[in-house]
């Protein structure tokens, strides 16, 4: 779309409009549409616009044309994000040419937020944006609606982060503090629908930042700002606030309301065909995880073993809740998510998701073949994770198929990719799986070797505990291969790596462990390792790491937590909240 004369006028359909195709009638849709706030389908009917007008001769105006920049850029996500800068700036050139000067600062400050430059830099630039919004406003040149979403920029941005900063909690509260301040400042005007959209914008972003401190404030923000979203005559779902309102529910666990919320979401997604393709999967993975049941995701099998490992939290061994739904609820996710294109990192998630729950339901034809299509894609910066789990559950499902060797190799290989991460405990935990598969395919040589790898990685982090049970492990597979003489010796070591342990004075849990941990090697001592399989079960659960984890407090997942694991849903590419960014 190129920019016209500055005296274009806008094409006169003359008489006897009306046609479908008619570009006066094209017109004026696509700017309702953008009068709307970020409407989904504003790009495309300003292209059809602007076709139109091509064929018959006419032209848009600057104000017009700006209009069409900014919806295009909205559109811009995944691959063609880094366009979006360019397309913001022309529009408020052009929006600044045409007198929209509040227009112009809103067309401004996404071209900030979008752009390559560092946070310190964009956060110079927007605070400037807001003076001169509040400049603007004062002098009647800027409507509340205008200033608020200029001032909402700013604090997303400021929001997003959060956890760069020397004082993570501080920031939040002071964030907090002016968020509500413009929530104060946008609420006397709630009976214009325009206002009503930036101001349910600033509770769902207020909401997410107060999450991590106040649940129940959190919660409140949330259900004022889905209520809004629906006053404001918005006809696309407010997906953003309804994942993170879920998100609080399941943390303060109300799960049966989370559920209820997500279940909403999916049917109108089904009927609106305004949700995109993400967000559907989005609101299909977030429905699955409240439906299995609490913080469980996609963790081993509790039944087997965890490698020495214990960990609390996040994703544990998957509760059998939900039924066939769960199932139904991946299989679709995947779905979407290919269809979508937008990131592929949903699609890897997704897969592994149904992958495993697939495995946890005894299926293990069906998960092996969805883990493998997560391996056979590209292996992308940041997919390490990914794909070190997906080997996990893959080495699990080979391993209940009764195929050790094939086992051996994916635990071998994920312990490989995990050591690449300079992740030593998953290292370690993947080793001494791999030693117990190649133990369960009598191949005893090469298991005590695997253990003994097991060990030393386990010593590596600390961790004598796990490294005396991979000992243990590895002298029942020593007496197999070389005799129980050898063996003993082995657990000999073993004993004095728990006998270690115990001297560092661990926290009480440990101490139990290490204590229950002499107990066996002294009993296997006294009886010169009795013959038998390896005992590769333990008092926790092994967890693999999580795929595209955010480690900071502030951060948004995939799923609509605060704080969680998985794809940060307000600053992963190609992810926005409409209207805003």
């Amino acid at each position: 779309m190129t920019s016209p004369p500055s005296d274009a006028r806008p094409y006169d359909r003359g008489p006897g409009g009306g046609d479908p195709e008619d570009p006066h009638a094209l017109l004026d849709r696509a700017r309702r549409l953008s009068a709307a706030g970020g409407h989904p389908a504003a790009g495309g009917a300003w292209e059809r616009a602007a076709t139109a007008l091509r064929r018959a001769g006419g032209a848009i105006t600057p104000a017009d044309h700006a209009d069409a920049l900014d919806a295009t850029a909205l559109d811009c996500r995944g691959g063609a994000r880094p366009a979006a800068e360019t397309l913001f700036s022309r529009a408020a050139e052009l929006h600044e040419r045409s007198g929209q000067l509040g227009k112009a600062l809103i067309s401004r400050a996404r071209a900030l937020v979008t752009g390559p430059e560092p946070g310190a830099t964009v956060g110079a630039g927007l605070a400037e944006l807001c003076e001169r919004a509040a400049g603007l406003h004062a002098a009647g040149r800027a409507t509340v609606a205008q200033t608020a979403t200029v001032l909402l920029l700013r604090c997303r941005a400021r929001a997003d982060l959060l956890d760069t900063t020397p004082d993570p909690a501080a920031e939040a509260a002071a964030l907090g503090g002016d968020l509500a301040r413009l929530v104060a400042f946008a609420l006397p005007h709630r009976a214009d629908p325009a206002v009503l959209g930036p101001l349910s914008d600033s509770r769902a972003l207020l909401g997410r930042v107060t999450a991590p401190d106040d649940p129940p404030a959190a919660l409140a923000h949330l259900r004022a700002a889905v209520a809004d979203h629906g006053a404001s005559g918005r006809p696309w779902p407010p997906t953003e606030a309804e994942l993170l309102l879920a998100g609080v529910l399941r943390v303060t666990g109300a799960r049966t309301e989370a559920a209820t919320v997500l279940r909403t979401a999916v049917g109108s997604g089904e009927e609106n065909a305004l949700l995109r393709a993400a967000d559907r999967a989005r609101l299909r993975l977030a429905l699955a995880r409240t439906l299995e049941g609490p913080e469980t995701s996609d963790g081993l099998d509790p039944r087997g073993g965890d490698g020495g490992v214990e960990e609390d939290g996040g994703d544990g061994g998957l509760e059998r809740h939900g039924g066939e739904e769960v199932v139904s609820l991946l299989a679709e996710a995947v779905r979407l998510s290919d269809r979508s294109g937008e990131d592929p990192r949903l699609g890897v998630l997704a897969r592994l998701r149904l992958g495993s729950a697939h495995a946890t339901r005894g299926r293990w034809q069906e998960a092996a073949a969805v883990l493998e299509q997560v391996l056979a894609g590209p292996a992308r910066d940041g997919d390490e994770a990914a794909r070190v789990r997906a080997r996990a559950w893959l080495a699990f499902c080979a391993l209940r198929l009764g195929e050790p060797e094939r086992a051996a190799r994916q635990y071998a290989l994920a312990a490989a990719e995990a050591r690449l991460r300079a992740d030593s405990r998953h290292g370690a935990a993947l080793s001494h799986r791999a030693a117990h598969a190649l133990g369960t395919a009598r191949a005893p040589d090469k298991s005590a070797r695997a253990y003994e790898r097991a060990a030393d990685l386990w010593r590596s982090v600390g961790d004598h505990g796990a490294a005396a049970r991979s000992l243990r492990a590895r002298a029942r597979q020593v007496r197999s291969a070389w005799g129980a003489a050898r063996a003993e010796v082995i657990l000999e070591e073993a004993l004095r790596e728990a006998q270690r342990g115990l001297r560092g004075v661990p926290a009480p849990a440990e101490r139990e462990r290490l204590r229950a941990e002499l107990v066996l090697i002294r009993e296997e001592l006294t009886d010169l390792v009795t013959p038998g399989a390896d005992d590769d079960t333990g008092p926790g659960l092994w967890l693999p790491p999580n795929p595209y984890e955010v480690s900071g407090r502030y951060q948004v997942n995939v799923y609509g937590d605060v704080g969680g694991a998985g794809p940060p849903a307000a600053t992963a590419p190609g992810t926005r909240v409409q209207g805003c960014v």
